[in-house]
């Protein structure tokens, strides 16, 4: 039961963050900002670990003083992800970070100061392979722009961004993303289409200061949705006021739900009605909270009765229908077991561990074979 994806991704530049792809035909990466002190050296490596066992592809990590640059490098020594460095003003900062190993440089360059200071920064990413992201933030546009333009805009963000990237033209620098965010919905989506026509280089999609996480999760998914539907988009970080292990999850439902990425269990779920037979809700946040730790692709359907049930159950890879005195399991689209209500959530995971087994079970077989 799949539509096919009337989605066409954006033709763009390809640069490294790290060992991760960003732009041409990688795939869209997720990623998320620690809100850590970052002079705690062991709160944020946990709180990168966290991240990535989420499924975080790149981590932004905030570095506003010498102090937590030299802080930044210790963390850089503990985690194995890409790690973005967050800097304003103060160039120093981004030259020592190039040193300590930083993946790539959060820096807008006009607000670096002298052509001098903004030569040793792009000399120091050049030097090291590292590419830069141009930030531009509805919040933090230039004076000058607030004054011709009165208020934010989208030709506000878009000529923010263009006085950036020609500074980086002029020094020949061509491995930069841009990001341009506000927190109004149709002011961010107008200025990444418009700034999509302009330049080659990949984009990093965001709604800012979305809110928390039910409120921030509906804008951004609105947002971003937009975005990705017109095949815009190569990064994306979904900003939310919660634990930033929530942006991950949220980002790759997103992802997912375009079947732009896949990772983790994709469930269908009725909201349940007086039809249910068991009581999908609670079996459903069980069901989720048991199996976070799952990353393979598996389409799951869980309906409460015998109205959808066995039509949603046909076209997912395992499907419970809602029966009495017990429920259907399907698999593979074909019925294979009746499950009681009493040992449900139980008999659930453990099924869909066991198809998770055999699956990889026979990827390895596979891999196996080609190998020989």
């Amino acid at each position: 039961m799949k539509q096919d994806s009337p989605i066409t991704r954006r033709k763009s530049r390809q640069i490294m963050v790290g060992n991760v792809p960003v732009g041409g035909d990688a795939p869209i990466a997720v990623q998320s900002m620690t809100n850590t002190n970052t002079c705690d050296v062991e709160a944020t490596v946990g709180q990168i670990t966290a991240l990535q066992e989420a499924g975080a592809d790149i981590v932004r990590v905030s570095v506003p003083s010498m102090d937590a640059a030299e802080a930044f490098g210790k963390i850089r020594e503990q985690v194995s992800l890409p790690l973005v460095a967050d800097i304003h003003f103060d160039y120093k900062i981004a030259l020592r970070v190039a040193e300590l190993g930083v993946d790539c440089l959060r820096i807008n360059p006009g607000n670096i100061g002298r052509d001098d200071r903004v030569s040793a920064v792009i000399s120091a990413a050049r030097d090291g392979n590292i590419p830069i992201r141009i930030g531009v933030n509805a919040g933090s546009l230039e004076k000058s722009l607030q004054r011709k333009y009165g208020e934010p805009t989208a030709d506000a963000l878009v000529e923010s961004a263009m006085r950036h990237i020609d500074i980086l033209d002029r020094h020949d620098f061509q491995d930069f993303k841009v990001s341009l965010k506000a927190s109004e919905v149709f002011m961010t989506v107008d200025a990444y289409r418009k700034i999509a026509q302009q330049i080659e280089q990949p984009l990093h999609l965001g709604i800012t200061e979305a809110g928390g996480l039910r409120s921030g999760t509906v804008k951004s998914s609105i947002g971003l949705g937009m975005l990705l539907m017109d095949g815009i988009g190569d990064t994306i970080r979904v900003s939310l006021a919660a634990d930033p292990v929530q942006e991950i999850k949220v980002g790759f439902d997103i992802l997912k739900s375009l079947r732009l990425r896949s990772r983790g269990i994709n469930f269908i779920a009725c909201p349940s009605c007086s039809r249910q037979n068991f009581d999908v809700i609670q079996t459903m946040n069980d069901l989720e909270a048991r199996l976070e730790d799952v990353n393979d692709s598996l389409d799951v359907a869980i309906i409460g009765c015998i109205v959808n049930g066995p039509g949603e159950a046909k076209v997912a890879d395992l499907g419970l229908t809602g029966g009495s005195p017990k429920n259907l399991f399907y698999m593979a689209g074909k019925p294979n077991q009746k499950l009681d209500n009493a040992t449900l959530t139980d008999d659930l995971e453990r099924l869909i561990r066991e198809e998770v087994a055999r699956r990889k079970e026979q990827e390895e077989s596979i891999i196996a074979r080609s190998d020989n």
